[in-house]
């Protein structure tokens, strides 16, 4: 039987309005074998995450119309379980905005430490 942890095949939202970060980010995670989904903005990624089997979100915070914080309110009251992972070019985001999501990384901490926060955010609740 295999570890589920070692099934990476998990359906990923990635909401930014940023063209090429959306695109470079899609493809990082689907070369770390994940399955990716995106939107390009608030709007569209609350109409994917509520019609698609979505397993955790990578959102991004700083969008025209609709924020981050304010997409991750509405997607927890579709499916609270599912989990968020913020991203945001400004480092320091109020608490009031990081205490809607699971977790929070600045754009420039790279592509290692996305990945590894969404290993972190697709283990069991009970072991995170």
């Amino acid at each position: 039987m295999t570890d589920p942890r070692q099934d990476k095949s998990n359906l990923v939202l990635c909401v930014d309005d940023e063209v090429v970060g959306l695109h470079v980010r899609k493809l990082l995670l689907e070369r770390a074998g994940y399955r990716v989904l995106t939107a390009p903005n608030g709007p569209a990624g609350l109409e994917i995450f509520a019609s698609e089997p979505i397993e955790v979100v990578v959102l991004d915070y700083s969008m025209p119309g609709m924020h981050g914080g304010e997409v991750a309110v509405r997607m927890r009251q579709v499916k609270p379980l599912v989990p968020i992972l913020l991203l945001s070019a400004y480092v320091g985001l109020a608490p009031e905005v990081t205490s809607l999501v699971d977790l929070y990384m600045t754009k420039g901490e790279g592509a290692p430490v996305l990945l590894e926060k969404l290993e972190i955010l697709l283990q069991p609740a009970n072991t995170r």
